[in-house]
C-alpha cells in the first residue's frame, strides 16, 4: 500500500483529458451486463461496483491512470509519454470517476497472482492506492518499491535502477514497526503478534557440514529451559522515557525478551553480557552512541534492534551472534561499506564479517599456579600429571561453534596452540582425550618426541569396522610419559561395550544391549614404573559418554573402568622386578643441539607391592559427569548403592543387584579448592566434567593449576578462540610420591638359658 500527496506536474504542458478513455473492440463478457444508464461512459464494456469486466478486457484499461503498455514489461506510457515523467501531472480526471469534494480517496484493484512490494510515503492528503499489476508477473508498477514519485531513492543507498534485496525490505518493514511502537509497554500490548513475522537467513550461514561429524554435545536451548524454570521470562520497558537502567536488571539471566525501545538512554551497561539466555534484544528510539563489546556474549540472540540511534561503529564483538536473524541499524550513521553489506546480502553476511575480521581479545593473564604444600626435601620424588580434551578436529566445526572465527577452527592452528601448552607446563605424564590416530601418529608423537615423551594410545572402537582411511580419523586417547623417567611395563585398553556384553551376569539385559553396547568410548590403562627410584604407577585415561540422559551408561562405564583397573592392579603386584632401566641413547645423543646432558640418577631396583591397592594411580580424563553424579560418587567413596538414582531402573547385572565398588581411595585433585570454576566453556554450558584422581594413601597433591581470569571471560561467549583450542581447557597437577612403611617382622624374643632353669 502506498501513500501519496498531491500530484505535481511533469516537465511539459500536457495534462490528462477529462474523459479520455481508449475504446477498443473487445468481445464482452457473459458474466454480467455490458451496459449501463447509470454511468454515461460511450464504452460498452464500462466498469462497475456491481459486476466484474470483460473476460478479455485490458487489466489497465479502466486503471487510474489508463496504461496502454501491454506486459511487456516496459515502464507504464500516458498520452503517449514515459509514465514516471508525466503521468504525475494535476489530477484532472473524467468527472464520473473524481469526487473533488474529498480529501480522502481510496482506489483499490486487487491483485491475482503476484506482490508488488513498495515503499510508504507518507502523504498530507492521505490520498491511498493500491496498484495492482494484475496476473502478469513482468508488469511493472507505476512508482518502483525504492522510489518516491518525483524521482527520488527514498534512501541514499538504493540505486535507481537495482532491486531492494529481500534483507532490506525486511530490515525496512520492521523499521516502520518500530518508528510506530512508540506507546508504554507497546509490545507487551501486543505480545501475540510480535513473533509472527517472517525473516529471511535464519541460518545466518552456519550450514550443516556433510564431511564432518558433529561434536558430541546436545543442542543446546537455554531459552526454552529459561521459560521452563520461571513463569515470565519477558521485560517491556518500551516508552517509558528511561535514560539510565540500573545494573540489577541485568541480574535477571533467566530473561529471553527485553523491550527498552522508545527511551532516551545514552548508553547500555556492560553487564548486558550477562543475559545470556535472551533471543531478542529491542534498543530503538534512544540515544545510543556506541554498543558495549559484551553484547557479544549475547550468542543466543535472534533479533537485535537498533532503530533510530547515534550509532556510528558496531563491535566486532557482534562477530560472536552466530544465530541472529536480523540486525536492525536503519536510522544509525554507520559506516557505508557495513551499511551496504546489510543492504546486499544480509544479517548472515555482516555478522561474518565481523568474526572473521575481529582481532581477537588481547590474551589472559596466565593461569595462577596454587601451591598446596611446600615440597620440603629436593630429594623427594615427585610427579606431574596433566589432563586434555584438545577437541578431535572431525568435532571442531562452524556449525557447533558459530561464534568462533574459521581460522581459530583450523587444525593446523588448534593443534600449534595445544602442543605449545604441553612444552610449557612440561609434565611427567600427559593424557589426551579426542586425539584422532593421525594426529597422534603423524604430529604429536613425533614433535613430543623431541620433548622426551613416548607415548600409547588406542582409537574408540569402531575404528576396527572401518577401512584405514577412516580409522585413522576416529578419536581416542593417549598417553605420554617422560622417557628418561619412566619405563612401560605395560598397557591395556578398557573397551566398555565388549567388556559389558561378555560379563555373565549381563547376559540377557535388555539395557546392555539397547544403551551400552552401542556406545564406543574407552578407557586406557598404563603400567609405568621410575627408572631411578623403582617406584610403579597405574595410569588410567578415559572419555566417558557425552550424553546428560545416560546417566546410567556413564555410571556403568566407570564402574566397568573401576573393575578393570583392580583386576589389572592384582596381576601387575607380581609383576617381575625390571632389570635393564639404563636409557638407550644413540652415539651422538638424542638430545637437542646444545642441550646439557641428564645428570639422571643410577637406577633403583623395582619396587613390590602386595595389595593391588598400594600401587599409586592416577586417574585421568573426560568423565562428562558432574561433581554432583554418581560417577563421582562411585569414585571418591569407593561405592554406590545399587539404587542411586543415576541407576533408575535399569538392570545391569550385579551392579543393580549388589551395587558397584572398588577397592582404591581416590580424590579428585582439585578437590582441596572446591574444583575449578569450568573445565569445559561453551555458551550453553560452563561446568566440570573433567578430572585428575589420585590415590591418598600414596600420593599428596602439592600445586595444581588454577582458574582462567574472570576478566578475561567477560568478552568470550566461549572456548576455542584464538587463545584456548579446545573447548575444555588442561588440567595440572603435581604430587609428592609417600614414603612406604614397611611392615616389621615380629620376632620372638629371646630369654637365655632362665627360661629353661624356669622348666
Amino acid at each position: 500500500m502506498a501513500e501519496y500527496s498531491v500530484y505535481p506536474r511533469g516537465t511539459g504542458n500536457t495534462f490528462y483529458p477529462q474523459h479520455a478513455q481508449n475504446i477498443r473492440n473487445l468481445p464482452s463478457r457473459v458474466r454480467s451486463p455490458t451496459s449501463s444508464a447509470r454511468i454515461p461512459f460511450p464504452n460498452p464494456d464500462t466498469p462497475s461496483p456491481s459486476r466484474s469486466p470483460g473476460r478479455q478486457s485490458s487489466p489497465q484499461q479502466f486503471g487510474m491512470f489508463n496504461n496502454a503498455h501491454g506486459h511487456q514489461g516496459q515502464n507504464v506510457m500516458m498520452n503517449g509519454r514515459a509514465g514516471h515523467q508525466n503521468f504525475m501531472q494535476q489530477m484532472n480526471l473524467g468527472k464520473p470517476f473524481q469526487h473533488n469534494q474529498h480529501n480522502q480517496h481510496q482506489h483499490q484493484h486487487h491483485q491475482q497472482h503476484h506482490d508488488i512490494t513498495g515503499n510508504n510515503h507518507v502523504s498530507q492528503f492521505n490520498h491511498q492506492h493500491n496498484i495492482s499489476s494484475g496476473g502478469m508477473s513482468n508488469v511493472q508498477p507505476h512508482f518502483t518499491p525504492g522510489h518516491l514519485q518525483n524521482g527520488t531513492p527514498n534512501s541514499v543507498h538504493s540505486g535507481l535502477n537495482k532491486p531492494t534485496s529481500e534483507h532490506w525490505q525486511e530490515q525496512m518493514k520492521l523499521y516502520q514497526t518500530a518508528r510506530e511502537m512508540t506507546q508504554a509497554h507497546s509490545h507487551a500490548r501486543i505480545h501475540p503478534s510480535v513473533s509472527k513475522s517472517v525473516v529471511a537467513g535464519t541460518s545466518n550461514g552456519m550450514q550443516k557440514e556433510t564431511d564432518k561429524e558433529e561434536r558430541n554435545r546436545p543442542a543446546a536451548q537455554p531459552a526454552q529451559d529459561a521459560k521452563d524454570q520461571h513463569i515470565w521470562t519477558i521485560l517491556d520497558f518500551g516508552g517509558q522515557n528511561l535514560k539510565v537502567i540500573t545494573p540489577a536488571l541485568f541480574n535477571y539471566t533467566f530473561l529471553t525478551k527485553l523491550y527498552l525501545n522508545s527511551n532516551k538512554l545514552t548508553y547500555v551497561h556492560q553487564k548486558i553480557g550477562q543475559l545470556r539466555n535472551l533471543t531478542h534484544l529491542d534498543l530503538s528510539l534512544n540515544n545510543l552512541q556506541y554498543l558495549p563489546p559484551e553484547i557479544g556474549m549475547l550468542v543466543n540472540l535472534k533479533q537485535l534492534l537498533l532503530f533510530d540511534n547515534h550509532i556510528e561503529n558496531l563491535p566486532y564483538e557482534l562477530g560472536s551472534l552466530y544465530q541472529l536473524e536480523m540486525l536492525g541499524i536503519e536510522g544509525n550513521p554507520i559506516p557505508d561499506d557495513l551499511k551496504q553489506i546489510m543492504i546486499e546480502q544480509g544479517t548472515t553476511e555482516l555478522i561474518k564479517h565481523f568474526r572473521e575480521n575481529a582481532p581477537g581479545p588481547d590474551a589472559p593473564p596466565e593461569r595462577d599456579w596454587i601451591v598446596l604444600d611446600e615440597i620440603q626435601d629436593t630429594a623427594q620424588e615427585t610427579v606431574s600429571a596433566l589432563s586434555y580434551n584438545i577437541l578431535c578436529d572431525k568435532y571442531c566445526t562452524q556449525s557447533q561453534y558459530g561464534y568462533t572465527p574459521s581460522s581459530a577452527l583450523a587444525w593446523e592452528s588448534r593443534r600449534e596452540l595445544i602442543l605449545a601448552e604441553l612444552r610449557e607446563r612440561d609434565t611427567d605424564i600427559v593424557c589426551l582425550q579426542e586425539i584422532d590416530q593421525d594426529s597422534f601418529n603423524e604430529f604429536f608423537r613425533a614433535e613430543l618426541a623431541h620433548n622426551d615423551y613416548k607415548g600409547v594410545f588406542w582409537p574408540k572402537s569402531r575404528a576396527r569396522t572401518m577401512a584405514e582411511r577412516e580409522a585413522k580419523l576416529v578419536d581416542g586417547c593417549a598417553i605420554f610419559y617422560k622417557n628418561s623417567k619412566y619405563i612401560l611395563l605395560d598397557k591395556q585398553l578398557i573397551d566398555f561395550a565388549n567388556t559389558a556384553i561378555n560379563r555373565p551376569d549381563m547376559k540377557g539385559e535388555h539395557d546392555i544391549f539397547n544403551r551400552v553396547m552401542p556406545r564406543d568410548d574407552i578407557g586406557v590403562v598404563a603400567f609405568l614404573e621410575n627408572r631411578a627410584t623403582g617406584s610403579r604407577f597405574i595410569v588410567g585415561n578415559v572419555h566417558v559418554f557425552w550424553n546428560p540422559a545416560f546417566q546410567d551408561v556413564k555410571l556403568v562405564q566407570v564402574a566397568i573402568l573401576m573393575e578393570g583397573i583392580t583386576k589389572l592392579a592384582t596381576q601387575w603386584t607380581k609383576h617381575p622386578a625390571c632389570k635393564n632401566k639404563v636409557v638407550y641413547q644413540f652415539t651422538n645423543g638424542d638430545s637437542e643441539e646444545g642441550a646439557e646432558p641428564d645428570p639422571t640418577q643410577e637406577p633403583g631396583p623395582s619396587k613390590e607391592y602386595s595389595d593391588p591397592s598400594d600401587i599409586p594411580v592416577l586417574l585421568c580424563g573426560d568423565f562428562n559427569s558432574m561433581p554432583s553424579s554418581g560417577v563421582y560418587d562411585l569414585i571418591t567413596h569407593g561405592n554406590v548403592s545399587n539404587a542411586h538414582v543415576d541407576l533408575g531402573n535399569r538392570k545391569y547385572g550385579n551392579f543393580t543387584r549388589d551395587g558397584i565398588s572398588h577397592p582404591f581411595s581416590l580424590k579428585s585433585s582439585y578437590a582441596s579448592i572446591g574444583e575449578l570454576a569450568f573445565t569445559n566453556y561453551v555458551p550453553h554450558f560452563q561446568g566440570v566434567l573433567d578430572y585428575i584422581w589420585y590415590s591418598t594413601n600414596t600420593l599428596q597433591v602439592v600445586g595444581l593449576l588454577g582458574d582462567i581470569d574472570k576478566g578475561y571471560l567477560q568478552r568470550v561467549p566461549g572456548f576455542p578462540n584464538y587463545h584456548f583450542p579446545s573447548d575444555h581447557v588442561a588440567l595440572y597437577a603435581q604430587y609428592i610420591v609417600k614414603s612406604r612403611k614397611e611392615a616389621k617382622k615380629v620376632s620372638e624374643v629371646d630369654f637365655g638359658p632362665s627360661r629353661e632353669r624356669r622348666n
